[in-house]
Protein backbone atom coordinates (compact mmCIF):
# COMPACT_ATOMS: atom_id res chain seq x y z
CA UNK A 1 0.00 0.00 0.00
CA UNK A 2 1.60 3.75 -0.88
CA UNK A 3 2.43 5.44 2.25
CA UNK A 4 0.25 8.72 1.03
CA UNK A 5 -3.04 6.62 0.79
CA UNK A 6 -1.64 5.37 4.64
CA UNK A 7 -1.53 8.58 5.54
CA UNK A 8 -4.48 10.23 4.14
CA UNK A 9 -6.39 10.36 6.98
CA UNK A 10 -4.44 12.42 8.75
CA UNK A 11 -5.81 15.46 6.91
CA UNK A 12 -9.36 14.39 8.06
CA UNK A 13 -8.15 13.49 11.66
CA UNK A 14 -6.57 17.23 11.70
CA UNK A 15 -10.11 18.63 10.04
CA UNK A 16 -11.87 17.14 12.41
CA UNK A 17 -9.90 18.69 15.76
CA UNK A 18 -9.86 22.05 14.08
CA UNK A 19 -13.64 21.89 13.95
CA UNK A 20 -14.48 20.48 17.17
CA UNK A 21 -11.88 20.75 20.08
CA UNK A 22 -12.58 24.55 20.40
CA UNK A 23 -16.15 24.12 20.55
CA UNK A 24 -16.00 20.60 22.72
CA UNK A 25 -14.13 22.62 25.22
CA UNK A 26 -16.47 25.29 25.58
CA UNK A 27 -19.22 22.87 26.28
CA UNK A 28 -17.10 21.27 29.36
CA UNK A 29 -16.36 24.41 30.64
CA UNK A 30 -19.95 25.89 30.82
CA UNK A 31 -20.79 22.42 32.43
CA UNK A 32 -17.88 20.78 34.08
CA UNK A 33 -19.72 17.54 35.35
CA UNK A 34 -19.41 16.20 31.58
CA UNK A 35 -15.88 15.54 32.86
CA UNK A 36 -17.30 12.15 34.21
CA UNK A 37 -19.67 11.50 31.30
CA UNK A 38 -16.86 10.85 27.99
CA UNK A 39 -19.03 9.65 26.32
CA UNK A 40 -21.28 12.89 26.14
CA UNK A 41 -18.17 14.43 25.71
CA UNK A 42 -17.43 12.25 22.53
CA UNK A 43 -21.17 13.41 21.37
CA UNK A 44 -20.60 17.00 21.45
CA UNK A 45 -17.25 16.72 19.58
CA UNK A 46 -18.99 14.12 16.99
CA UNK A 47 -22.19 16.75 16.36
CA UNK A 48 -19.82 19.47 15.59
CA UNK A 49 -17.33 17.04 12.98
CA UNK A 50 -20.55 16.12 11.47
CA UNK A 51 -20.88 19.41 10.41
CA UNK A 52 -18.23 19.80 8.44
CA UNK A 53 -18.28 16.22 7.01
CA UNK A 54 -21.83 15.43 6.79
CA UNK A 55 -22.44 16.62 3.40
CA UNK A 56 -19.30 15.86 1.52
CA UNK A 57 -19.92 12.55 3.17
CA UNK A 58 -23.38 11.98 1.79
CA UNK A 59 -22.10 13.61 -1.66
CA UNK A 60 -19.59 10.98 -2.19
CA UNK A 61 -21.52 7.92 -1.69
CA UNK A 62 -24.88 9.86 -3.57
CA UNK A 63 -24.37 7.69 -6.69
CA UNK A 64 -24.77 4.11 -4.48
CA UNK A 65 -27.35 5.68 -2.30
CA UNK A 66 -29.53 7.21 -5.22
CA UNK A 67 -29.99 3.32 -6.26
CA UNK A 68 -29.72 1.39 -3.38
CA UNK A 69 -32.19 3.72 -1.13
CA UNK A 70 -34.46 4.67 -3.40
CA UNK A 71 -35.43 1.21 -5.37
CA UNK A 72 -35.64 -0.90 -2.30
CA UNK A 73 -37.02 1.88 0.85
CA UNK A 74 -41.27 1.16 1.24
CA UNK A 75 -43.81 1.43 4.34
CA UNK A 76 -41.90 2.07 7.55
CA UNK A 77 -38.35 2.76 7.24
CA UNK A 78 -36.20 2.48 10.09
CA UNK A 79 -32.52 4.20 9.31
CA UNK A 80 -30.14 3.27 12.33
CA UNK A 81 -27.81 5.76 12.94
CA UNK A 82 -29.61 8.57 11.19
CA UNK A 83 -26.80 10.96 11.95
CA UNK A 84 -28.46 14.61 10.09
CA UNK A 85 -31.25 12.03 8.37
CA UNK A 86 -29.26 12.46 4.56
CA UNK A 87 -30.89 9.43 4.36
CA UNK A 88 -34.50 10.40 3.69
CA UNK A 89 -32.87 12.42 1.16
CA UNK A 90 -33.17 9.19 -1.25
CA UNK A 91 -36.62 7.78 0.00
CA UNK A 92 -39.76 8.38 -2.00
CA UNK A 93 -42.57 9.93 0.44
CA UNK A 94 -45.33 8.12 -2.12
CA UNK A 95 -43.66 4.75 -1.39
CA UNK A 96 -42.60 5.30 1.94
CA UNK A 97 -45.65 5.78 4.66
CA UNK A 98 -42.81 6.83 7.91
CA UNK A 99 -39.57 7.63 8.36
CA UNK A 100 -38.35 6.49 11.58
CA UNK A 101 -34.32 8.46 12.32
CA UNK A 102 -32.56 6.15 15.22
CA UNK A 103 -30.10 8.53 16.10
CA UNK A 104 -29.05 9.00 19.96
CA UNK A 105 -27.01 11.87 19.40
CA UNK A 106 -29.54 14.31 20.51
CA UNK A 107 -27.54 16.80 19.28
CA UNK A 108 -28.43 15.99 15.78
CA UNK A 109 -31.94 15.53 16.04
CA UNK A 110 -32.60 19.21 14.53
CA UNK A 111 -30.92 18.78 11.92
CA UNK A 112 -33.05 15.45 11.08
CA UNK A 113 -36.33 17.41 11.11
CA UNK A 114 -34.94 20.07 9.01
CA UNK A 115 -34.08 17.91 6.35
CA UNK A 116 -37.02 15.21 6.81
CA UNK A 117 -39.47 18.26 6.28
CA UNK A 118 -37.85 19.12 2.73
CA UNK A 119 -39.01 15.65 1.98
CA UNK A 120 -42.67 15.86 3.91
CA UNK A 121 -41.90 14.01 7.14
CA UNK A 122 -42.69 15.65 9.81
CA UNK A 123 -43.67 14.10 13.36
CA UNK A 124 -47.06 17.14 12.96
CA UNK A 125 -47.87 15.12 10.19
CA UNK A 126 -47.31 11.57 11.53
CA UNK A 127 -44.79 10.05 8.74
CA UNK A 128 -41.69 10.94 10.92
CA UNK A 129 -40.47 9.92 14.34
CA UNK A 130 -36.87 10.40 15.92
CA UNK A 131 -35.84 7.85 18.66
CA UNK A 132 -33.39 8.86 20.63
CA UNK A 133 -31.82 5.14 21.02
CA UNK A 134 -28.78 3.21 19.70
CA UNK A 135 -29.42 0.37 17.35
CA UNK A 136 -28.56 -2.15 20.70
CA UNK A 137 -31.48 -0.64 22.46
CA UNK A 138 -33.78 -3.30 20.81
CA UNK A 139 -36.45 -3.86 23.03
CA UNK A 140 -37.03 -0.11 23.11
CA UNK A 141 -37.16 0.70 19.37
CA UNK A 142 -39.35 -2.02 19.51
CA UNK A 143 -41.93 -0.70 21.88
CA UNK A 144 -41.34 2.63 20.65
CA UNK A 145 -43.07 1.11 17.17
CA UNK A 146 -45.77 -0.39 19.04
CA UNK A 147 -44.72 -3.44 18.86
CA UNK A 148 -42.20 -6.41 16.74
CA UNK A 149 -41.99 -6.63 13.37
CA UNK A 150 -43.61 -3.57 12.18
CA UNK A 151 -40.90 -2.10 9.85
CA UNK A 152 -40.73 -2.99 6.01
CA UNK A 153 -37.07 -1.34 5.29
CA UNK A 154 -34.36 -1.43 7.42
CA UNK A 155 -31.18 0.76 6.18
CA UNK A 156 -27.76 1.48 7.41
CA UNK A 157 -25.64 4.30 6.47
CA UNK A 158 -22.10 4.25 7.07
CA UNK A 159 -23.55 2.88 10.85
CA UNK A 160 -22.55 -0.84 11.87
CA UNK A 161 -18.99 0.47 11.94
CA UNK A 162 -19.59 2.35 15.59
CA UNK A 163 -22.53 -0.32 16.93
CA UNK A 164 -21.48 -2.02 20.05
CA UNK A 165 -21.51 -5.77 19.35
CA UNK A 166 -22.78 -5.32 16.36
CA UNK A 167 -23.49 -9.15 15.05
CA UNK A 168 -25.72 -9.59 18.45
CA UNK A 169 -27.54 -6.16 17.58
CA UNK A 170 -27.97 -6.71 14.01
CA UNK A 171 -29.31 -10.29 14.78
CA UNK A 172 -31.81 -8.83 17.19
CA UNK A 173 -33.22 -6.26 14.76
CA UNK A 174 -33.86 -8.45 12.10
CA UNK A 175 -35.64 -11.04 14.16
CA UNK A 176 -37.75 -8.31 16.35
CA UNK A 177 -38.21 -5.00 13.92
CA UNK A 178 -37.58 -6.49 10.52
CA UNK A 179 -41.18 -7.72 8.91
CA UNK A 180 -40.59 -11.32 7.32
CA UNK A 181 -39.88 -10.45 3.62
CA UNK A 182 -39.06 -6.86 4.82
CA UNK A 183 -35.91 -5.44 3.32
CA UNK A 184 -32.20 -4.82 4.82
CA UNK A 185 -29.62 -2.62 2.85
CA UNK A 186 -26.74 -1.07 3.93
CA UNK A 187 -23.37 0.87 2.57
CA UNK A 188 -20.59 0.60 4.91
CA UNK A 189 -16.97 1.19 5.27
CA UNK A 190 -15.38 -2.38 6.16
CA UNK A 191 -12.29 -4.17 6.19
CA UNK A 192 -10.37 -4.54 3.50
CA UNK A 193 -9.64 -8.21 1.67
CA UNK A 194 -6.08 -6.56 0.95
CA UNK A 195 -4.12 -7.26 3.96
CA UNK A 196 -1.56 -4.41 3.53
CA UNK A 197 -4.67 -2.42 3.61
CA UNK A 198 -6.00 -4.04 6.55
CA UNK A 199 -2.76 -3.70 8.55
CA UNK A 200 -3.20 0.12 8.05
CA UNK A 201 -7.10 -0.24 9.04
CA UNK A 202 -6.20 -1.55 12.35
CA UNK A 203 -3.72 0.58 12.73
CA UNK A 204 -5.45 3.91 12.58
CA UNK A 205 -8.73 2.46 14.28
CA UNK A 206 -7.78 2.92 18.13
CA UNK A 207 -7.16 7.12 16.84
CA UNK A 208 -10.11 7.50 14.63
CA UNK A 209 -12.61 6.16 16.63
CA UNK A 210 -11.76 8.69 19.60
CA UNK A 211 -12.60 11.39 17.07
CA UNK A 212 -15.78 9.68 15.28
CA UNK A 213 -17.20 9.09 18.10
CA UNK A 214 -16.66 4.65 17.77
CA UNK A 215 -16.35 4.37 14.24
CA UNK A 216 -14.27 1.76 13.44
CA UNK A 217 -12.41 1.20 9.96
CA UNK A 218 -11.31 -3.06 11.18
CA UNK A 219 -15.00 -4.38 11.15
CA UNK A 220 -15.69 -7.08 8.35
CA UNK A 221 -19.66 -5.83 8.18
CA UNK A 222 -20.67 -7.26 4.94
CA UNK A 223 -19.10 -10.79 6.05
CA UNK A 224 -21.08 -10.91 8.98
CA UNK A 225 -24.56 -10.21 7.26
CA UNK A 226 -23.72 -12.19 4.32
CA UNK A 227 -23.17 -15.11 6.80
CA UNK A 228 -26.78 -14.34 8.86
CA UNK A 229 -29.30 -17.31 8.61
CA UNK A 230 -32.46 -14.86 8.54
CA UNK A 231 -32.30 -14.19 4.60
CA UNK A 232 -34.14 -15.45 1.42
CA UNK A 233 -32.33 -12.97 -0.78
CA UNK A 234 -28.91 -11.75 -0.02
CA UNK A 235 -26.72 -9.47 -2.06
CA UNK A 236 -23.15 -7.80 -1.83
CA UNK A 237 -21.42 -5.75 -4.14
CA UNK A 238 -18.36 -2.98 -4.30
CA UNK A 239 -18.38 0.84 -4.86
CA UNK A 240 -18.08 1.35 -8.71
CA UNK A 241 -14.88 3.30 -9.07
CA UNK A 242 -13.74 2.99 -5.49
CA UNK A 243 -9.86 1.76 -5.57
CA UNK A 244 -8.39 -1.00 -3.66
CA UNK A 245 -5.87 0.91 -2.03
CA UNK A 246 -8.58 2.72 0.39
CA UNK A 247 -8.90 2.67 4.44
CA UNK A 248 -12.87 3.44 3.67
CA UNK A 249 -13.46 0.34 1.86
CA UNK A 250 -16.72 0.46 1.46
CA UNK A 251 -19.66 -2.53 0.39
CA UNK A 252 -22.92 -2.47 -0.61
CA UNK A 253 -25.51 -4.76 0.53
CA UNK A 254 -29.55 -5.84 -0.23
CA UNK A 255 -30.90 -8.70 1.98
CA UNK A 256 -34.39 -9.97 2.07
CA UNK A 257 -35.72 -11.35 5.63
CA UNK A 258 -37.72 -15.21 4.78
CA UNK A 259 -41.17 -14.90 5.51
Amino acid sequence: MKISAALAILQDLRFAIQAAFVPTVVAVLKSPLLIIHPHEISRIFMSHVWKLFGNGVDENGRPVKEQLIRANSHGVVLDIGAGHGHTVLYLDPIAVTKYVALEPNALMHSEIRTLAATKGFTEEAGNLAILPYGAEHVSLIVSALGGPNTVDTIISILTLCSIPDPERTLDALVRNVLKPGGIFVFYEHVLSHRDDVAWWQRFWTPIWKRAFDGCRLDRPTHVWVAKMDAWKEANVWGKDGEEEENLFWHRVGRFVKKD
